[in-house]
């Protein structure tokens, strides 16, 4: 389906197609509301700590000795409580609306918690990101001389929700953050777009040619710190000169992979340490060493 329309769109209609219009989808950052959040988990904790009172309640009632034995039995055999609450019960259609009921709000809260644990593992949008979205959204970098915005594209309380930079998620965040990629997107040709206010201008740039560059660039680089090294100590005859080519392959080796991945620092450690022995290997095997 096709977003663009040739009369130009106003309000959350052309919100809505400039965070559309990214293949990246970058621009989908919005508000987590985590106070809300919270305080609804803790409404539904509320209402599950009710219902354990009132089992609770009802179990001691059951546990009276000069308790009904219908009671008792419907206590004990889920077919008997079927029956009773069925025949018109009146303990036994109390005690088969908590239940019911208990498996609407545990099922309701269990979901709840379970998708604020999703929710809090979403990224926070980037610098780079964030800016963008509000200088457009703002209708320029700037704001006025009472702190209200330039040119909102939306009016009322939502044309604010992007302040609070704490309370913001974004959708997709990059897989790729390490320092290259983010290097490049620094300085990656863009398509400029002027904002609201005619002055102050964003740039879009497709998220996969970054993925791209990054991927060639880290295979010359792997190449080149492989192939480099064997004849480089192919060639040197001295120990003391090998050793020392060693170790600047190595902390070679090491920087990229800081640089050119998302690794850890005990995976770097890892890896190094096998690129190392790899060349250590290669010297000390095959004749190489000098005689």
């Amino acid at each position: 389906m096709n977003i663009h329309n040739d009369a130009p769109k106003e309000g959350f209609a052309a919100v809505a197609e400039w965070m559309a219009i990214d293949p990246d989808n970058e621009t989908f950052v919005l508000r987590r509301f985590n106070d809300m959040s919270a305080r609804n988990l803790l409404y539904l904790q509320c209402e599950i700590l009710t219902l354990r009172k009132r089992f609770d309640s009802f179990d001691r009632k059951v546990a009276r000795i000069d308790a009904d034995m219908d009671l008792k039995d419907a206590a004990m055999t889920w077919e008997t409580l079927l029956a009773q609450n069925d025949a018109g019960n009146v303990d036994a259609r109390e005690y088969m609306t908590l239940v019911l009921e208990l498996r609407k709000k545990i099922k309701d809260y269990h979901e709840t918690l379970m998708l604020q644990s999703n929710i809090a593992s979403l990224g926070r949008p980037s610098d780079r990101v964030l800016e963008a979205s509000r200088t457009w959204i703002n209708g320029g970098s700037k704001l006025r001389a009472d702190g209200s915005k330039l040119h909102p594209r939306i009016g009322g309380l939502a044309k604010d929700y992007l302040d609070d930079g704490d309370d913001l998620a974004a959708v997709k965040s990059h897989s790729d953050v390490d320092l290259l990629s983010r290097t490049l997107r620094r300085v990656w040709p863009v398509k400029i777009e002027l904002v609201g206010d005619g002055i102050h201008r964003i740039g879009r740039f497709n998220e996969h040619s970054i993925s791209l560059a990054v991927n060639i660039i880290s295979v010359v680089v792997s190449a080149i710190l492989l192939l480099g090294p064997i004849t480089a100590l192919y060639l040197v005859n001295s120990n003391l000169s090998r050793l020392l080519m060693i170790y600047a392959f190595t902390a070679c080796f090491a920087l990229s992979v800081g640089v050119m991945t998302n690794a850890r620092r005990i995976e770097i450690f890892g890896a190094t340490a096998a690129y190392a022995a790899v060349l250590v290997v290669f010297v000390s095997n095959g004749g190489l060493s000098s005689s």
